[in-house]
């Protein structure tokens, strides 16, 4: 049974059901409006209009054209609609075969997803942090979607990557539309995990290239730091604050990551600082334009 909601709780909530500059349906608003409101039922639209570059081959046989492997550095939910429909006019409940869907990665998934739900009036948000279902022993980089079920009063964590492809090829057995919070670690517990010698750093990064450690931890509390704040950014977009790769980070820096770490891990009890900290501080806003670490150049927002 559903509790009564205090005026700041509804407040928060109220800020997570409208869409922010990447979740904003735009010309394709009314498209997001005519779908189902049921977050189960647009998970299941979402994986029928979009496929993961990377598992594409293997797990779906479709081999990505080099051209449409740019699909997967769309940042904002319009310009991906733009294309969803570029390759299939039909309305989005309708199932897309494989190569008629989105080419992307774990963003386009959550980013769609949180977008859908918004336009239903739903409080949603992205979360950045790590999944521990990838590559058993370690904590993989990983997008979610976290949304207000108000029956039960209480944000649920959902993937909407994981379809029954993905979670037949990974044996994944913990229910994907509410993923238990020992599974997927937002970006502040693994940080408040290893900071605490209850973690190893280095099982935290992503295993393409072993990007890992306490460097990549404290460039995804900044990109929760801004999905938290309606800025959902590609998991290789880079700016402000966020180390480079293999940096050691100073105690006056560790001091700036656990505060980020503290106001991210109770976001709704520090909203206001949250809300604060980035408004006001150029070292986690996102800026006009971020660096592409994985096409090595600048790109506007």
């Amino acid at each position: 049974m559903a509790t009564k909601t205090s005026t700041i709780e509804q407040q928060i909530l109220d800020f997570y059901k409208i869409p922010g500059v990447m979740t904003s349906g735009g010309k394709h608003s009314a498209a997001l409006e005519k779908l189902p409101g049921d977050p189960a039922a647009l998970v299941a639209v979402v994986q029928a209009l979009t496929v993961h570059e990377y598992a594409a081959s293997d797990f779906y046989g479709f081999s990505v054209p080099q051209k449409r492997k740019e699909e997967s550095h769309i940042r904002p939910a319009e310009k991906m609609l733009d294309r969803i429909f570029a390759l299939d006019r039909r309305p989005l409940v309708v199932p897309r075969e494989v190569e008629e869907r989105l080419v992307g990665v774990c963003h386009h998934f959550v980013v769609l997803l949180t977008a859908m739900l918004r336009a239903k009036g739903v409080p949603a948000r992205a979360r950045y942090g790590f999944g521990a279902y990838f590559n058993p022993g370690y904590f993989e980089d990983h997008s979610i979607c976290e949304y207000w079920n108000a029956a039960q009063s209480r944000w649920v964590l959902v993937d909407p990557q994981f379809d029954e492809v993905w979670r037949e090829r990974l044996k994944i057995r913990h229910d994907a539309l509410d993923v238990p919070r020992d599974r997927y670690l937002a970006g502040a517990d693994a940080w408040a995990k290893c900071r605490a010698g209850e973690a190893d750093a280095s099982q935290f990064g992503i295993l393409k290239g072993e990007l890992r450690g306490m460097w990549f931890i404290a460039g995804v509390l900044i990109r929760d730091l801004a999905a938290l704040n309606k800025m959902e950014m590609l998991q290789w977009d880079v700016w402000g604050a966020m180390p480079r790769p293999g940096e050691a980070i100073s105690d006056e820096r560790l001091a700036f990551f656990d505060r980020i770490a503290a106001l991210t891990r109770d976001p709704d009890g520090s909203f206001g600082e949250l809300r604060g900290l980035y408004e006001t501080d150029d070292a986690v806003r996102v800026p006009a334009a971020v660096f592409n670490a994985v096409l090595n150049r600048s790109e506007s927002v």
